[in-house]
């Protein structure tokens, strides 16, 4: 195999690109589309979760990625299928009868993009080096942040500007097959079918999984998933809350659009070069925290559009931070073996946290406002960091007296 060393961790930036280009492509580019035919927001919005739903249930067939074909292989295929996926959406009418074969793509695109992604966490499990594993996640999540703005703000600048939409989907679609360029390289483990047999092998994976949350980092990486800590769950509100601050929708558009993913790219480059440099599940503590005091400061400081635009780029580059930081300590936690398995394990618990985290937030800004809310939600953070502070201590090994 390939010396680990020689692997450029900004590699899996690239590979992750057609990951996020499915999510952008439908929640902002297919959203607007539809938003502007009259179609029902709830419509819209059950359309969203479609594309989420196989996110959900991920886990189920993460071994096949395991135990079958290689990984690049995996990528090649599943590449191709999210590329059709994406490409499938330009060709259908962005009305409400046009709903369930735009539904039926955007579920098979975002099916498709969760072996993608499966795939993609399995390279990076088998092919950096130790002590490259932070920056291969940074570089990861800036990919997925990317693609999603390439899906989303350049799907939604063509398709305002083609004579069909279908132009759009196909160009945006076809630079999820671009991305295959940067196997090149790359090593990718053999497998035994024949010698083993496919149900044995799965089973080794779920041992492996097993095996993994027994160890001590495991531990440490489980209860990290599920804590309420870094997970800026506010930021879905940012839309409906900008006008307190008297934020034009152009800056808006702005500072959550194209300026607010790059700086989110920075964040999780720069997180995923901190996390080489230092221990991986405190960088994650801190890079919470950090995410909390850009909620604050939002919180306290006087309510005018330069505020908001400092305050919200902090917060995403925080949340890049911990982004960074999140895969970061999964893939130390992983280590090799079945890597898709467990990655995916560790992501569909992490959804957890961002899941009730938007709708406590929404709770608490509907009974103390959007500043109660803020200072609510960076109080969470701060105890999510003290009980993983305690787990941590509690899960070190004992020295033995002196």
């Amino acid at each position: 195999m390939t010396n680990n060393r020689h692997v450029h961790p900004w590699l899996f930036l690239v590979l992750m690109v057609p990951f996020g280009i499915v999510s952008g492509y439908v929640s902002v580019t297919l959203g607007s589309q539809l938003g502007r035919a009259g179609v029902p927001l709830e419509k819209i919005a059950g359309l969203a979760a479609l594309g989420v739903l196989p996110h959900t249930f991920k886990f189920f067939w993460s071994p096949m990625v395991d135990v079958t074909l290689t990984q690049k292989k995996w990528y090649v295929i599943s590449a191709l299928f999210t590329a059709a996926g994406v490409a499938a959406l330009g060709f259908f009418p962005a009305t409400e009868a046009g709903l369930a074969a735009i539904g039926t793509a955007v579920f098979l695109g975002s099916l498709a993009s969760t072996v993608l992604g499966m795939a993609v966490d399995a390279l990076m499990a088998h092919c950096s080096a130790e002590e490259l594993k932070g920056r291969a996640g940074g570089w990861a999540m800036a990919g997925n942040l990317g693609g999603s703005s390439v899906g989303g703000g350049l799907g939604l600048f063509m398709v305002e500007r083609v004579t069909e939409p279908w132009i759009a989907s196909c160009f945006v679609g076809g630079l999820c097959l671009l991305c295959i360029s940067a196997l090149y390289g790359l090593p990718a483990p053999g497998r035994d079918l024949q010698s083993r047999g496919l149900i044995p092998l799965i089973g080794e994976s779920l041992k492996d999984l097993w095996l993994t949350v027994g160890q001590r980092r495991g531990k440490l990486a489980l209860i990290l998933c599920v804590l309420p800590l870094g997970v800026g769950a506010s930021s879905g509100l940012w839309s409906a809350v900008a006008p307190e601050w008297n934020a034009s929708p152009d800056l808006v558009a702005l500072v959550t659009g194209v300026v607010g993913g790059l700086v989110s790219m920075a964040g999780c480059i720069a997180g995923g070069f901190i996390c080489d440099r230092c221990h991986r599940q405190t960088s994650y503590v801190w890079f919470g925290i950090l995410v909390a005091v850009a909620g604050v400061a939002l919180a306290a400081l006087p309510r005018t559009p330069a505020v908001f635009t400092v305050c919200i780029l902090a917060f995403s580059f925080a949340g890049g931070l911990s982004w960074a930081g999140y895969s970061a300590f999964v893939l130390e936690a992983i280590g090799k073996g079945a890597a898709s398995t467990k990655y995916s394990a560790f992501a569909s618990l992490a959804n957890a946290p961002i899941a009730y985290m938007a709708l406590f937030n929404g709770a608490m800004q509907k009974r103390w406002g959007t500043g109660g809310m803020l200072y609510i939600e960076a109080a969470v953070g701060v105890i999510a960091a003290l009980v993983f502070i305690l787990a941590a201590k509690r899960l070190l090994p004992h020295r033995p007296a002196a």
